[in-house]
């Protein structure tokens, strides 16, 4: 698997498994364009003790905040570590710049339903 799959799979970050390969802690084969490739094999010393779940963020799923907007997700663009992910809300659009590698892990997709989850201490009106 590539190195952000494994990344995935372990739950860590893309910057970690690449230290990791570099240094020799985690076992690769180098593709003829010299590309690390990590055998799944190579990744079973560090999932043991780890408790198994289908969703990684199964706990988070239930939180305090009520200012929840569901929408559809309609633009995604990823670039570097960043991606910008678009839900349309009724006739509204709400931007969001979250991580590159949550968009991955939560497998956000365009045309998929999501939510926008607001966090603030303090909510501005303008007469539209």
């Amino acid at each position: 698997m590539k190195p952000r799959e494994a990344a995935a799979e372990l739950g860590l970050s893309y910057p970690t498994i690449k230290q990791w390969i570099l240094a020799g802690k985690l076992e690769t084969v180098k593709t003829p364009g010299g590309h690390h490739l990590i055998p799944r094999s190579a990744l079973a010393p560090f999932l043991k003790g780890r408790p198994e779940t289908e969703d990684k963020r199964e706990r988070f799923q239930k939180v305090s905040g009520r200012n929840q907007l569901i929408g559809t997700i309609v633009e995604i663009r990823i670039e570097g570590l960043l991606a910008k992910v678009v839900l349309s809300i009724g006739d509204q659009r709400i931007t969001s710049i979250i991580t590159a590698d949550a968009v991955r892990e939560m497998k956000l997709r365009k045309g998929e339903r999501a939510a926008a989850l607001m966090k603030s201490t303090e909510v501005m009106i303008t007469r539209v």
